[in-house]
């Protein structure tokens, strides 16, 4: 588990579940994104593609998401 606080930048791929967004890893797992920052509407955008993601763990499995971009 990644303690809270620890930031994070990785690329993989939004998947589109009946209630939100998340975000297939990498390097396996998956993260629940809260996308107050950015909005749901990008996310929802971008689902099934790849994307780089940056933000904060904010709880186990959750991560607080400041940018959210297309992989270059």
């Amino acid at each position: 588990m990644t303690a809270m606080g620890t930031r994070i930048e990785e690329a993989g791929t939004l998947i589109r579940e009946p209630d939100s967004v998340v975000f297939r890893r990498d390097l396996g797992g998956r993260w629940r994104l809260d996308l107050h920052r950015v909005g749901i509407d990008l996310a929802e955008q971008n689902a099934g593609q790849r994307v780089t993601i940056t933000g904060t763990v904010v709880a186990k499995g959750l991560i607080d998401i400041d940018t959210l971009a297309p992989e270059a």
